[in-house]
């Protein structure tokens, strides 16, 4: 398992990014949805970056969520704005019948053979991601439903 990111909720994106740098922190890489109405700004350490534009050993990711038309940004209460943890398993199905085994729900199933999400007993969200590319899709994964948030 390796450490990936932390995931917090921006409402004012370029704003999050200037505080973050003043701490040493610079951009590594910016991704855009217009079909999801996201953005997602990754941060890291110089010590952390590896090449431009790649992920880096460990980075902060700013999710800011697009307001709809005439809508103000949502405001985060509560540590909503906390998002999750997120860390790189050698196997996936492997890691999510091994926390099944030991009493833990699978919130997001790999139904993908790439992504899962799970929750601490505190209900803190952890994000676990297949490292390398992703598995073929197997049972009972694949038609596994959600289960409560994540």
């Amino acid at each position: 398992m390796k450490y990936l990111h932390t995931m917090i909720r921006v409402t004012d994106p370029e704003a999050t990014v200037a505080f973050f740098k003043l701490l040493g922190l610079e951009e590594v890489r910016r991704m855009e949805s217009a079909a999801g109405r996201f953005t997602l700004i990754f941060l890291a350490t110089p010590e952390d970056m590896t090449a431009p534009g790649q992920r880096a050993s460990a980075e902060v990711e700013l999710t800011y969520n697009w307001p709809t038309e005439g809508q103000a940004p949502e405001v985060y209460t509560g540590g909503r704005n906390f998002g999750h943890l997120a860390y790189y398993v050698d196997d996936i199905y492997a890691t999510c019948q091994r926390l099944m085994d030991g009493g833990v729900t699978i919130n997001r199933p790999p139904r993908d053979g790439n992504m899962a999400f799970v929750r601490t007993p505190d209900l803190i969200s952890i994000e676990l991601l297949q490292d390398g590319a992703a598995l073929a899709p197997a049972e009972p994964w694949a038609s596994m439903p959600n289960t409560g948030q994540w």
